[in-house]
């Protein structure tokens, strides 16, 4: 089975929601599935068919980088966790050190889209750091 055919319903979800310059493409045993969006609700509907097939998330043969673009700077963000509190790190990796975390449900200010997995984010105290842009909604 290809790739293309494993994960033939997260990229139907790219395709439904209009992801704009939607490129899905197999090299060297991943998935790439990228393009771009001006909503949280196009994004969240393709990685929720990833979750779909892959609950943790953990899959390491699929890519997925649709990007929102076009928030402003000072947009206020909604943390849209599960149930947990949203780390907020000190650089753009799970590797960075946690700053500070940030309750379901509150909201935070962006402050930079620093890439399309992690954003910059400033709390109601002040406290800045990089957040998964994945638990942010504009």
């Amino acid at each position: 089975m290809s790739l293309q055919e494993k994960y033939s319903s997260v990229v139907s979800a790219a395709q439904s929601a209009g992801i704009s310059d939607l490129k899905v493409q197999e090299q060297d045993g991943i998935l790439y599935i990228s393009g771009t969006t001006s909503s949280n609700v196009a994004k969240d509907a393709v990685w929720n068919a990833l979750g779909a097939i892959d609950a943790t998330y953990s899959a390491s043969d699929i890519n997925i980088d649709v990007q929102v673009a076009g928030l402003a700077v000072g947009t206020s963000l909604t943390v849209d966790t599960e149930s947990s509190n949203l780390n907020i790190r000190q650089e753009p990796s799970t590797e960075g050190v946690i700053l500070g975390k940030a309750a379901k449900g509150e909201v935070v200010t962006l402050v930079e889209q620093s890439s399309d997995e992690w954003w910059k984010i400033k709390t109601k105290d002040g406290e800045e750091g990089y957040a998964y842009s994945r638990y942010l909604r504009a």
